[in-house]
């Protein structure tokens, strides 16, 4: 009888520690300022309570707009929307969440050829991931009014209207996520070589892959849209004869330019790489850079 009531102390806490286990962790989300603006920083706030009327029964939970602006600003993020997955993963991780939103919004004057002065306020929404720090969605939102107020509140309506789906996103990227990490636990990866720097010593025996043509991935209307001017990278796994196995953007820019490259680097055929005078598999480093066409 004298050992009862540490063997029932024992059994409470393993049991706690059972049912802990059983309850799944709630997704954290972030809502960042979509730019420097006053309109920009209107319009994450509604994106946020938008989610927040989402927030209850669906599974996550949302940081305050207070927090997550100052860790933002404390991790030295200044808005980019052009983010290496390296970057937006150290920006999750001072952030504190599973997902974040940011974007850049504004209202501003327009007055086309023919047409009375109006007023249009857009927003440009990204949802990117912590656990892979890839761009998860992006869209861009537009409202034309003939007074500012007025497109504001058309925008906001629009924010309010995609809520759901934002949550639908997040909530599939995170099964997603979680799927393709349990398959990478159980498939045995090759080795596949990276292409060494020009000036070290594995490069002596090294022929790096060229391509027989090089293709111009598309500037998007999306990106002419806002005169987005960004680098995209891919990490191109390429066979023994040189054909791309696999093309993964490792710093995302939106707008449909990550899936123009994608698109055009399946296209390509390259000279295999060689080491030793031997073909071999490897790992390649594309970058492209787009400004609008003049």
């Amino acid at each position: 009888m004298t050992f009862s009531r540490p063997l029932i102390a024992i059994a409470f806490v393993v049991l706690c520690a059972l049912t802990a286990r059983a309850v799944p962790r709630a997704t954290t989300v972030a809502v960042l300022n979509f730019g420097d603006s006053d309109a920009g920083r209107r319009a994450a706030d509604e994106m946020w309570g938008a989610l927040k009327v989402e927030e209850e029964g669906a599974g996550f939970r949302l940081t305050s707009r207070g927090a997550a602006r100052a860790a933002a600003k404390g991790a030295g993020y200044a808005g980019s929307l052009n983010l290496s997955l390296e970057e937006a993963r150290d920006l999750s991780a001072a952030l504190g969440c599973d997902f974040f939103f940011t974007g850049a919004a504004d209202t501003v004057p327009r007055q086309p050829a023919g047409r009375p002065v109006h007023y249009e306020s857009y927003a440009s929404v990204f949802l990117v991931s912590a656990f892979t720090g890839r761009l998860v969605l992006w869209e861009h939102l537009s409202a034309e009014s003939p007074t500012a107020a007025e497109a504001e509140k058309s925008l906001a309506a629009q924010l309010r209207a995609r809520a759901a789906d934002y949550v639908k996103a997040f909530s599939a990227a995170r099964a997603n996520e979680r799927a393709e990490h349990r398959i990478a636990i159980e498939r045995d990866t090759p080795v596949i070589e990276e292409v060494p720097a020009e000036d070290a010593p594995e490069a002596k025996s090294f022929r790096v892959p060229l391509p027989y043509r090089r293709l111009r991935p598309e500037y998007t209307e999306a990106a002419s849209r806002v005169n987005a001017e960004a680098s995209v990278d891919a990490l191109v796994e390429l066979d023994e004869e040189g054909e791309v196995r696999s093309v993964e953007i490792v710093r995302w820019a939106g707008y449909g330019l990550d899936e123009s490259v994608a698109r055009t680097v399946r296209q390509m055929h390259f000279r295999a790489a060689l080491r030793d005078g031997k073909p071999v598999p490897v790992r390649a480093l594309l970058r492209y850079n787009f400004r609008r066409p003049k």
